[in-house]
């Protein structure tokens, strides 16, 4: 999982009221070892902050998982249902809380390939 902490998400000016710091944290503490998170740079999709991508496992890609992007997670209710997600398996091997559709959103080519490299 990747959580962008580049010029805005991360930002209490931009995010006022959520503990930025404490986020990353608090996932890496819930996900266990079912996964990895890791802060990025900025993801280009500022206008989402904070933004995060659940990346498949190598299981989920075989069974065709793709990164989900995920915009908006301002609240500790969105990490414990991602956190929850990715313990179940995540993309490709579990079906992600419905809850989170509200938050999932499509980058651009330029954009989703920019993290793949």
């Amino acid at each position: 999982m990747t959580v962008c902490r580049g010029c805005c998400c991360g930002d209490a000016r931009k995010v006022p009221g959520v503990d930025h710091a404490g986020q990353i944290a608090r996932l890496r503490e819930a996900v266990g070892t079912s996964a990895a998170v890791r802060a990025s740079d900025c993801l280009d999709v500022c206008d989402q902050a904070n933004v995060m991508v659940v990346q498949p496992s190598p299981q989920g890609r075989a069974a065709g998982g793709r990164p989900v992007w995920l915009g908006l997670v301002n609240d500790d209710d969105a990490l414990a249902d991602i956190a929850s997600w990715l313990r179940a398996g995540g993309p490709g091997i579990a079906e992600p809380p419905g809850v989170l559709d509200l938050y999932a959103f499509t980058v651009s080519r330029r954009v989703r390939e920019a993290l793949e490299d």
